[in-house]
This record gives C-alpha cells, sequence and structure tokens, in this order.
C-alpha cells in the first residue's frame, strides 16, 4: 500500500460541504461577514477566556477585520494550509460555530491542529463532538491527513469531553504553550490518528 507521504496533495474545492444530522460545515464566503460579526460578538465574553489576546490597535469584530480573515482563510484552503468550516444548522441555517484544521503540515508527518468553538447558548448540545467527527473523518478521508492534534487549558473539561467522545487520547501536558487571554498558559495535549479511527476504507 503506497503511504500517505508519497500521495499527492489532495485537491479539495471550496464547494466543500459536510453533513451531519443536525449540521452543514462549510468554508467561510464573502457574503458571511455581517452574520459572523454578529455570532461573534453575541459571544466575545464567552470566549474571552479561551483565545488569544487581539493585538493592539485590532478589533477582532470590525467588519473589515472578519473580511480579511474570510479571504484569508479561503486562500489557505485552495493553499492547503488551513481548512475553516462554518458551523450552520441545517434546520434553521443559523451560524453557531466555527471548526478549523490549521497549520497543516505534509511530508512525514501529515498532520494539522483541530480547534473550535461554538454559540454558547449551543453548549452541552452535542453539536461540537458531532462537528468534530465530521472533520476528523474529512481529515483522515478526502485529505489524506495521519494526526490531528488538539490542545485545551487544562480546566476546560468541557472541550476535553468532546476530545474523548471523537477518539483522541490525552498525550501530554504542555507549560506555557500557547498565549491565551493575554498570558502564557499550559495546555493539555490531545492527538489521533488515521490508524486509530480508520475512515478511508
Amino acid at each position: 500500500m503506497l503511504s500517505r507521504f508519497f500521495l499527492p496533495r489532495p485537491v479539495v474545492p471550496l464547494s466543500t460541504r459536510l453533513e451531519t444530522s443536525r449540521l452543514i460545515l462549510r468554508p467561510p464566503e464573502r457574503g458571511d461577514a455581517t452574520g459572523l460579526r454578529t455570532l461573534t460578538a453575541r459571544n466575545a465574553e464567552h470566549l474571552r477566556p479561551w483565545s488569544p489576546a487581539p493585538a493592539p490597535g485590532r478589533d477582532p469584530l470590525a467588519l473589515e477585520e472578519i473580511r480579511t480573515m474570510i479571504e484569508r482563510q479561503r486562500e489557505e484552503w485552495v493553499q492547503d494550509r488551513t481548512y475553516a468550516f462554518l458551523l450552520q444548522l441545517r434546520a434553521t441555517r443559523a451560524l453557531i460555530g466555527r471548526m478549523t484544521l490549521s497549520q497543516v503540515v505534509r511530508g512525514p508527518m501529515q498532520g494539522a491542529n483541530l480547534g473550535y468553538w461554538i454559540d454558547e447558548a449551543h453548549q452541552s448540545s452535542g453539536l461540537t463532538t458531532e462537528a468534530a467527527r465530521e472533520v476528523v473523518s474529512f481529515a483522515f478521508g478526502p485529505l489524506r491527513l495521519h494526526r490531528i492534534q488538539a490542545g485545551t487549558l487544562p480546566h476546560n473539561t468541557a472541550s476535553q469531553r468532546v476530545l474523548t467522545k471523537v477518539g483522541f487520547r490525552q498525550e501530554g501536558y504542555a507549560r506555557d504553550y500557547l498565549q491565551i487571554a493575554g498570558r502564557w498558559q499550559d495546555h493539555v495535549l490531545f492527538a489521533i490518528t488515521a490508524d486509530e479511527l480508520d475512515t478511508t476504507r
């Protein structure tokens, strides 16, 4: 069997849609800026303890900043660097969150990092787990990745439950791993490989 290391880089179109029983997951589109701004503003306080602080002089809620981010993420999708998805309820088409495979590395590693957040009103609904299962399947299927990693703050037990339900295992503990909410913070590290969740057969 030919190793994934030797396979050509996959070409996955920006028209990609992933669907679960309750969700549509799709790349951000230029017309999403206003809806994404509303969603992010509504969750600003909810997300603040888990997010990097914005750079000085930058307003992450400014419409132009969001438009720029959407353009960057669409470019990085085409470049096989980042695969960002918006989470949309199938029933109402409402935007309720984001999930991203970032820092894609090809060559011997064939890996990426998983990150996500969901609207505070939809926490504890199982929707994040539902979306994560679909994105991991996408990573090990069309993207032909081998390893997905994720890190959580030690006290973020809700996120740790999501990862465990999807099949991630805890690998370690990293001191001062990322600068979150304006200070360096430890993270619990999780990972899963295609061998552990073989969705390619």
